[in-house]
This record gives structure tokens, sequence and C-alpha cells, in this order.
């Protein structure tokens, strides 16, 4: 019988994140300044994040080492699972092998702990006490307000207020360790207050979120923002996932032909395909990379590349991506955490430079995938991660039409536990 979970041993996991940008041919565009328009200088970014943070989204090296504090967290979880798909395979009648990477075995429950636990970690070393920050789903929330409690740090969430009422047991998560977790937009800031008086039934945004968290670091001391996606920094952390997914491909002989994962900001997807870019860039591999967006938020599919904001209030410095505006608002779909205007800069000059590409779904085929995967694999996905399950099977079903036998690896970002309402809506034909 073949392999169906491929396990690494701790002395296996990854001791160094990998840096793309020391391999792309050309580099990336700098973010700006609001004010100037100009490249932003490292010293405009400290009232808002840490100086070792500011040193890493910045960086051209290309492995930056792991310090033991964070990995000595990292093994609480880490290395992750890596499970052969043969259920769905088998319900399928694919020639094709289907792998999946099981990022939600971590505490929090998905990918976001691997940036979480860095950040709060550098946080800590410079003093800072206290971390703002948004969330969509509240994946992102429950990871930072996770890592603030080992850390002994202060953590503020703004909850998309679509989000925080229809998943409130991700607010209740987030107590539990500590974060205090508001609907944004807020009366506790002044945009967020200005935006209830001016849309007092808005869904709101990750733009808004991110807006009002950016406002409460900088109006007070001891006070640092944390993004949980879309910074060159966040990629970076995340790439101890595709990493691990090449040692347990070789363990098993065998390589992707395509590597999936749902893509908001970029982070789930710059974490499982990184490792593997880097492979076409060195001219060893040329496996297909494919971003999965909701056709609510299609930001690389249907958005324009260039420089934006990345919150509503135009307080963060300007990114060169592929965005939808940032004063869109997105629909009050229920993959929450893929809400967002824009793609990060590295995702968004990866695919136009031809090294990724871009989907999008609509949520009723999304949530019928996510069923069949539950009933055959039997882990209930988040929605998010119910992107990559749709195309990834839908790239199985073309084999089965050419007889081709490619290895699929897709990155399952997170389970949805705490999502169930979102399934109820589902079977009762309720969603948007």
């Amino acid at each position: 019988m073949e392999q169906t979970k491929i396990i690494l041993d701790e002395n296996e996991m990854p001791k160094q994140w990998y840096n793309v940008l020391s391999d792309l041919s050309s580099p990336i565009e700098p973010p700006l300044d609001p004010r100037t328009w100009e490249p932003i200088s490292p010293e405009a970014l400290e009232p808002i994040f840490p100086k070792s943070l500011i040193k890493q989204e910045m960086s051209s090296e290309r492995f930056i080492d792991i310090p033991d504090e964070i990995l000595e967290i990292y093994r609480l979880w880490r290395p992750s699972p890596l499970y052969r798909a043969h259920r769905l395979e088998k319900l399928l009648k694919t020639p094709a092998k289907i792998y999946y990477k099981n990022e939600g075995v971590s505490p929090a429950g998905s990918h976001k702990t691997n940036t979480s636990i860095a950040q709060a970690y550098y946080n800590m070393k410079e003093g800072t006490e206290r971390i703002t920050t948004e969330t969509g789903a509240g994946q992102w929330g429950s990871a930072l307000s996770l890592a603030c409690n080992y850390f002994d740090l202060e953590c503020k969430v703004y909850m998309v207020r679509s989000s925080y009422y229809q998943k409130p047991y991700r607010k209740s998560m987030m107590t539990i360790w500590g974060g205090n977790v508001v609907p944004s937009p807020s009366e506790d800031t002044e945009f967020g207050r200005k935006t209830l008086k001016e849309q007092p039934e808005t869904p709101g945004s990750l733009g808004m979120a991110i807006s009002e968290a950016v406002e409460d670091a900088i109006a007070h001391d001891s006070t640092k923002y944390s993004l949980g996606s879309v910074l060159n920094h966040v990629m970076l952390h995340q790439t101890v996932i595709g990493t691990e997914c090449k040692k347990q491909l070789e363990k098993v002989d065998t390589y992707p032909d395509i590597v999936i994962g749902c893509c908001g900001g970029g982070s789930n997807l710059a974490g499982v395909s990184l490792e593997f870019i880097k492979d076409r860039l060195e001219g060893k591999r040329n496996p297909r990379v494919i971003a999965v967006e909701p056709s609510a938020c299609p930001s690389l599919t249907e958005g324009e590349y260039r420089y934006d904001f990345g919150d509503t209030a135009e307080m963060t410095p300007l990114l060169k991506m592929y965005t939808l505006d940032h004063k869109y608002v997105p629909p009050a779909i229920h993959a929450g955490g893929l809400r967002y205007h824009g793609a990060s800069p590295i995702i968004s000059k990866l695919c136009a430079e031809g090294l990724i590409e871009a989907v999008s779904y609509d949520q009723y085929p999304v949530f019928d995938a996510a069923v069949q995967f539950a009933r055959t694999e039997g882990i209930v996905p988040a929605p998010e991660s119910s992107h990559a399950i749709r195309c990834a099977i839908d790239e199985a079903l073309k084999c089965k039409q050419t007889g081709e036998e490619k290895t699929i690896l897709f990155n399952l970002s997170g389970h949805g536990h705490f999502d169930m309402s979102s399934y109820d809506k589902y079977f009762n034909k309720e969603l948007v």
C-alpha cells in the first residue's frame, strides 16, 4: 500500500527562511512614502515596525537563520504532515497524484503561526509592549494572540465586521490567548468612528481594519503594528512550508508538476510555492504555480498592477501590486481571509513575470469541493483553503481527460472548525 502520511522528524525542520528576492532577475519595486511618493526610508517605518523586521523586509540575503527561540515554539506543530489524498483521487477516478500540506495542525489552526511567532519574538526583543493588527476570518488574529501570549505582549485585534459576526468563536479563541478583539470599523479609532458615521451598515474590509490598527499603533508608545500577509518578511517566514514539502516529497521520490494555494494577500501561496519557484529561477525544474482567488475579490485575475495603498485611509506606504483599489469593499463572502483588495508585491511581481498564474471561483463550486474533500479525506477545510481544493480537483479532472499522471500539491492552509455557519448556509442555498 502506498504511503498516505509523510512525516518529518523535528530535527529535519527547516533552520532557515528562504528569501526569493535574492534570486529575482530584477529588484522588486520599493515601497513609496505616501507623503512624497519617493522610495521610503527604513527610518520612516520605525514608528510601526521593529528594526529587525524592517531589515528582513528589505533584505537581499538568500537565507536567514531562524532563531532558536522561534524554533522551540515551532516544534509544537512543525514539521506539519504532508498527505497523499488517496480517497479523493479514487472518487475523482484520476491518474493524478494529489498531495496536500496540512497547516491546520498548528495551535491556532492555520499557517499564520509561522509568521506570528516570528513577529512577536522580534517585537519582544526590541522592547515592544503591545501589538495591534487586523484580521479577516480570524486566523491571523488567533495566531498573533497566541504568539503575543507566549512572549508576554498585549494584542489588540481589529476584526473585519462581517467575519466578527459570522465567526464568533474566533473571537473566543483570541480572548483565551489574551487578545482584545473589536469589530472593524470600530468606535476605538478616529478612522473607525468616521467610517461608521458615513457607512453604518458597512461589512468592513481588511483595508479598513488595517487603517484602524495602524492609527492605534502610531498613537501609543511601546506599540507596534503587525501584518499577517502581503509584506516581504511575512512571505519569508512562510517558506518553512515549501521547504518541508520538498523534503517530504523526496521521501516518496516525487516532485510536483503543479503547486496550488489560495490567495488573498498571498502568504500561504508564497509559503508553499517559493521553494519550487526557486527551482524555476535556477533552471532546475518548471512546475506550474497557481494562485486561487474568490471571484468577489480577484486582485490577480482582474486587478491593475500599479502602486496603491495597503489600507483604506491611505496611512500605509504605497506598494507595487495587483490591486482592485484600496477603496474597494468586497462582498461579505465566507472566505473572509481572502477579502483583500491587493496582493503581495512578491506574488504580484512573480505573477506579472509569468512565474505564477491565477484563477478565480465563486463560492458555491468552492464549497462543493470542500464537501467532497471532507467526505473523502475527513478534514473539514476552511473556506479560504477550499479555493485551493477546488483548483486541485479541477486539475486532477483534466488529468482524467488527458490520461496524464501529474503530481499536484496544494496547501491546506487551515481547518474550518469555526466556519460551520458558512457550511450551514451552503447546504441551505443561502450563500451570496
